[in-house]
């Protein structure tokens, strides 16, 4: 791993620094108070402390995802948050970023934050293993770790110069916490008309209407929103890709899948759907 990253890590029982340690072939992370920390063969390090809530996506569907992304379908999201990355992040003289995305997933979003960043490093933070195992090798500057993100971030307070969070849930109080005072935190989150010609087709949970309110909700006691832009594109699709953008979403959880198919399977191909999706820059409230 990366010692610039490493360096910003912290024990997720102690809040010790963490060293690499390896014993023949093992490989693992350890506090000066000995909690140890498997470092899986693909690359990532498992940084839970206890069980997590829920394991995420599984190796279906996170293979299905990342075709999907590597089709480009959303490089509208990606190529915003690097654009945005680079225009609010401005390290001090002689120090390097740290870039966090809290739910990850392949970290193909990551990926292009770094590159647009030359001097940054990147960790990537999920539940699901499956995805971890791509997002250990989304870039060369990035590492990985398995961590549940409603729980104490494996980071030290201040340690983010900026953190992602893409379609994900959202920790006001520990993102507040690993921010530099200086960094910012950018939020993607759907917009009205996201995927807003499959909502009744094929039965779709629509947008909130109160999601904003609830971004709010998780964010604003400790960051104030200093910009907002909404991106969009219109996607042509094939049928089986519908099928992996539709489990990539809410309504994955709350459809029945034989219905959901059957649906599908009656559009006409190729599936025009519009892309909407709302950026906001969040700067974090004086501690």
């Amino acid at each position: 791993m990366d010692a610039r990253i490493l360096d910003r890590m912290r024990c997720p029982v102690c809040g010790e620094p963490l060293a690499e340690a390896s014993a023949g072939t093992a490989r693992a992370l350890r506090c000066p108070r000995r909690h140890s920390f498997d470092v899986a063969r693909q690359g990532y390090v498992n940084l839970l402390a206890g069980r997590a809530p829920h394991v995420g996506d599984t190796a279906e569907m996170v293979a299905a995802r990342a075709d999907f992304l590597a089709a480009g379908h959303y490089d509208l999201i990606s190529d915003a948050l690097a654009t945005t990355a680079a225009a609010v992040t401005t390290p001090p003289s002689g120090a390097y970023a740290l870039v966090v995305d809290a739910g990850a997933g392949t970290g193909r979003h990551l990926a292009a934050v770094l590159a647009a960043l030359p001097e940054a490093v990147g960790l990537a933070l999920d539940v699901s293993k499956p995805a971890l195992r791509r997002a250990a090798r989304a870039h060369p500057r990035a590492a990985a770790a398995l961590a549940d993100t409603w729980q104490r971030l494996p980071l030290a307070d201040g340690a983010a110069r900026l953190l992602l969070n893409v379609f994900a849930p959202r920790n006001g109080a520990e993102f507040h916490r690993v921010l530099d005072p200086a960094g910012a935190l950018l939020v993607v989150t759907p917009a009205d008309e996201h995927l807003a010609e499959l909502v009744g087709p094929l039965g779709l949970l629509r947008v909130d209407p109160a999601k904003e309110d609830r971004v709010v909700g998780s964010l604003g006691q400790h960051f104030t929103r200093t910009d907002e832009t909404v991106h969009r594109r219109a996607l042509t699709l094939t049928a089986p890709e519908v099928a992996t953008l539709v489990g990539m979403g809410p309504s994955a959880w709350h459809t029945d899948p034989a219905g959901l198919a059957a649906r599908i399977g009656g559009l006409a191909e190729p599936v025009r759907v519009t892309a909407a999706v709302r950026l906001a820059v969040w700067r974090p409230l004086p501690r």
